[in-house]
């Protein structure tokens, strides 16, 4: 074999970049604990733009299906340009209506259910206060409750409170920080988003000059390829997603107006919501509406919570998956799993991104061994 220079140019630079890599990969499991501080760092300081990236991709949703219907024949570029603005606004005031909807119909429920509880709290303390011995030995656990040293344990308490007083309000001023912090990356996340959502289609030419410009070519085609995939399945997750909420929802209102469960709109709506977060969703709105049940009867309470797991499981093994595929082309099985995975590495968000991600890199790969088997097909031809 002879080596021209060209060759030995290629070989040389070869070994030159996997010597750099090892070099590299040794450093940072040397120094994972730095590399760790600098990742996390670096995640602090871009998340206000990646909560707009995620943003921006949620609201792309409704906009799309929105700029279809604005003056789809227009021809005045007045009406053109308004076109993107008016289906923007309606699908920021869609979102935002949906969650003020669910606050202003939930949150008052959970308030009076805390003020139930509490009340009924202070009303059991009075009547214990005003009990005999034998009539509190008559209660359950009532000698326990005797043999309690009450004067002891009033004062543990108070001597806890003084000791960590300082405590309690370095974490309630962190809290405030965090909250106010957190409303100020809001903002900034919905500017960013808005500007992604006005420029994508400019930005969309741009990548694709960069990709072409700076990428071996078919390198560059298959990311292009690529990151088209991974657009149209997150726009098919979050449609089907929505439809799946909404037909949980639905089965939650028809089955709680049969067992006749108090507030069944409310509790159903809640359950419909939170159910945008796949699989463990729907038990997030169950555990806050067995909650606001329960100041009105603690046996519906404990029916609703039954019938909610049963449904669960129905809408988990049956509907989800049968949803879901048909949106993101993605087997029932790995729906499940890729769930499950993110929910593991990233909790809720993880949640939300594995399926997209997962149903992405099935079709490339599937993609990718259909091109193989038909190369080895021609090889063997």
């Amino acid at each position: 074999m002879e080596f021209t220079p060209e060759k030995r140019k290629k070989i040389a630079l070869w070994v030159i970049g996997v010597a750099t890599a090892c070099i590299l990969i040794f450093l940072a499991v040397q120094n994972i604990h730095i590399l760790a501080g600098a990742v996390n760092w670096l995640l602090t300081l871009v998340q206000p733009l990646l909560i707009g990236v995620a943003i921006a991709l949620i609201l792309n949703v409704p906009m799309q299906f929105m700029e279809r219907f604005f003056w789809p024949k227009a021809k005045k570029k007045g009406l053109i340009k308004l076109r993107r603005p008016c289906a923007f606004f309606l699908s920021l005031l869609l979102i935002f209506g949906i969650i003020f909807g669910l606050i202003r119909l939930v949150i008052p429920e959970l308030l009076s259910a805390f003020k139930v509880i509490i009340e009924s709290s202070l009303g059991f303390l009075q009547q214990f206060s005003g009990m005999s011995e034998a009539d509190i030995a008559a209660l359950p656990m009532g000698n326990l409750l005797l043999r309690a040293d009450w004067d002891s344990l009033l004062q543990t308490l108070q001597d806890w409170l003084k000791n960590q007083g300082g405590t309690i309000m370095n974490t309630a001023f962190g809290t405030i920080s965090s909250v106010v912090g957190g409303i100020f990356d809001f903002f900034i996340a919905i500017v960013f988003a808005t500007y992604l959502l006005f420029g994508k289609d400019k930005l969309k030419r741009q990548g694709k000059r960069i990709i072409r410009a700076w990428l071996p070519q078919n390198f560059g085609q298959w990311f292009i390829h690529a990151t088209k995939v991974l657009s149209e399945n997150f726009h098919n997750f979050i449609t089907g997603q929505s439809l799946e909420a909404v037909i949980l929802g639905l089965l939650c209102l028809i089955g709680m107006l049969l067992f006749r469960i108090p507030f069944a709109p409310m509790v159903s709506a809640l359950v419909g919501v939170t159910a945008l977060i796949p699989v463990v969703g729907a038990f997030i709105g169950g555990i806050s509406g067995a909650f606001i049940i329960l100041t009105a009867d603690p046996l519906k309470a404990l029916i609703f919570i039954v019938f909610l797991v049963i449904l669960q499981q129905l809408e988990g093994n049956l509907i989800y998956p049968r949803v879901m595929g048909q949106r993101v082309n993605l087997p029932g099985m790995w729906i499940l799993a890729s769930v499950t995975l993110g929910g593991g590495i990233a909790g809720p968000v993880g949640m939300l991104l594995s399926v997209p991600l997962a149903s992405t890199a099935y079709i490339l790969f599937k993609e990718a061994t259909f091109k193989r088997e038909k190369k080895q097909l021609q090889k063997q031809a």
